[in-house]
């Protein structure tokens, strides 16, 4: 459905990412932010899916810097791979390219923000950071905690799972008792990466409940 593209960043770098326009007239806009696999098959399938709800989804290459092109699956040894390109995070360079993003979609309508994993980091540090955005949605970001001083300029929501072996509990109760301007979500017996059905942590029930509630927060603030 969808096309890889160009985006330039304000530093003059050049990244990849895949933009697919729904059919008819945009509802707006979303900036959709990869997880460590890069803009891999679930990402795009994530942008083919808010396109069919009416959205211009976007996903910035924010590995591009690294490693133009990269994506991965799965597997044990491909997470291995994979956590590399976080071992030491240029998180000035992930925003940069994000707002890049951002603005190549402006023209469009009101602009939101959703990302998982790294991206879920990336998405609220976006809110409290960047500018062009109605609205945050972040799914399990292992950096929130660290970011959670810092206040969303605009309406957030996050998702976390109850048994995410990389994010304690206490971490999101630190997020909550810091940020009760946010909406919070935590899902009863999911894992890290639940969101995802190619992932073995996938659970369909928190999935679903979670994508309707990130549908509605968006459809209530992009407008």
């Amino acid at each position: 459905m969808g096309q890889d593209i160009k985006l330039t960043a304000s530093d003059g770098f050049q990244l990849g990412a895949y933009r697919v326009d729904p059919t008819g007239t945009a509802k707006g806009a979303l900036v959709v932010i990869q997880e460590i696999f890069g803009v891999n098959h679930h990402i795009r399938n994530v942008c083919d899916r808010l396109a069919a709800e009416g959205y211009v989804a976007i996903a910035p290459a924010i590995f591009d810097r690294v490693e133009p092109g990269f994506t991965s699956g799965y597997s044990p040894d491909e997470i291995a791979v994979a956590r590399k390109f976080v071992a030491n995070p240029d998180w000035a360079a992930f925003l940069r390219d994000t707002q890049a993003a951002i603005d190549g979609v402006r023209n469009v309508g009101p602009v939101g923000i959703i990302g998982f994993c790294l991206g879920g980091s990336i998405a609220y540090a976006a809110a409290t950071k960047l500018t062009g955005l109605k609205a945050a949605v972040g799914y399990y970001g292992g950096a929130i905690v660290r970011f959670a001083v810092d206040k969303p300029t605009v309406p957030t929501q996050l998702h976390f799972g109850e048994k995410d072996a990389g994010i304690p509990l206490s971490d999101v109760e630190t997020i909550k008792a810091k940020r009760p301007d946010v909406e919070i979500f935590v899902y009863p017996g999911a894992q890290h990466g639940f969101g995802c059905d190619e992932r073995a942590s996938y659970d369909k029930p928190s999935a679903d409940l979670a994508w309707t509630r990130s549908l509605a927060f968006l459809g209530t603030h992009l407008r």
